[in-house]
């Protein structure tokens, strides 16, 4: 059964259309990472999947129910770390958590809950004293109540120091580990690359590309990176160039002796031979993966050209 289900969703809030025809399908025990540029279309995705708003056209469904009309079905079965949270600054952490257990009818052990998050040391403090970093840790507490089938964290890691950020990869591993699907949106690009078995890429309220990182390495253009080194920088100039104006080159860039080349991942010896064939000996070479970053940047670009 999948996890989470868009079927040609669109959203407009008047005269704008934040939503056009999202086809997604997030498969049980998946952690998906969601990427986007800002007003590409993220939070109002999940807001449909949490029935905060309503499409405007299509439908959605959440661990096989629909989101519109099962949506207390759903809540029983999913944890959320939402972007714009918000605690109580009455309340100790200890309580935000026993509050959340009580309403889930679970038997969660509160201090297990806060420990596994690092703010156990805090539990009988008043939320309203604590940072935002432990404040993001405090709502990750109240999501792992009962065992959730569905993580959905949006900008998990937003305030959290290095430390913290680690420990909230793992305890994703962890959690998909147990089974739970995860959906992750972030805009920090490096930690939904080192744990996302699949990511979706929103573009302008349209899903533009979702695969693996590897199969998105794959398929994009300029997937690879060519670092040439070379010995004598005589003729340089001219060299670059040349290579610069390759078909399967998309961009040069120089720093001394050292030319990183973004090229098609089979163009490797015809820019080292435009370079011997300019008159520059390469002494060294070595290729580089394109990041999650690269690789988003290539589609999103391409997107906006296309458009």
């Amino acid at each position: 059964m999948t996890a989470i289900e868009l079927d040609g969703v669109r959203k407009e809030f008047g005269d704008v259309v934040a939503l056009n025809g999202v086809d997604l399908t997030v498969e049980e025990g998946e952690v998906f990472g969601f990427l986007g540029p800002n007003g590409a279309g993220k939070s109002t995705t999940i807001n449909i999947l949490l029935d905060f708003v309503r499409p405007t056209a299509g439908s959605a469904t959440v661990l096989g129910h629909d989101v519109n009309e099962e949506s207390k079905a759903i809540r029983e079965r999913i944890g959320v770390l939402p972007e714009g949270y918000d605690v109580y600054e009455r309340l100790t952490g200890r309580e935000h958590v026993e509050f959340v257990i009580e309403s889930k009818n679970a038997d969660d052990d509160p201090m297990a809950l806060l420990e596994r998050v690092g703010v156990a040391d805090a539990a009988d403090r008043r939320a309203g004293g604590y940072s935002k970093g432990m404040k993001q840790r405090l709502v990750l507490a109240m999501a792992l109540v009962d065992e959730p089938d569905l993580l959905i964290l949006d900008e998990p890691t937003t305030g959290l120091d290095p430390n913290g950020a680690r420990k909230m990869r793992d305890l994703v591993r962890e959690e998909s580990e147990r089974g739970a699907t995860v959906f992750f949106s972030s805009h920090i690009l490096g930690q939904v690359e080192s744990v996302c078995d699949t990511v979706g890429i929103l573009q302008d309220g349209e899903l533009v590309a979702k695969d693996s990182v590897e199969g998105l390495r794959a398929a994009a253009q300029g997937d690879m990176k060519l670092v040439v080194t070379v010995g004598d920088t005589d003729g340089l100039d001219a060299a670059v160039e040349d290579v610069r104006s390759l078909p399967e080159v998309s961009g040069v860039t120089m720093d001394t002796d050292r030319i990183t080349v973004n090229c098609d991942g089979d163009a490797k010896m015809t820019v080292l031979n435009t370079f011997e064939e300019s008159g520059v000996a390469v002494e060294d070479f070595e290729t580089q993966e394109a990041s999650l970053e690269d690789l988003f940047t290539a589609y999103t670009e391409r997107q906006e050209v296309e458009a």
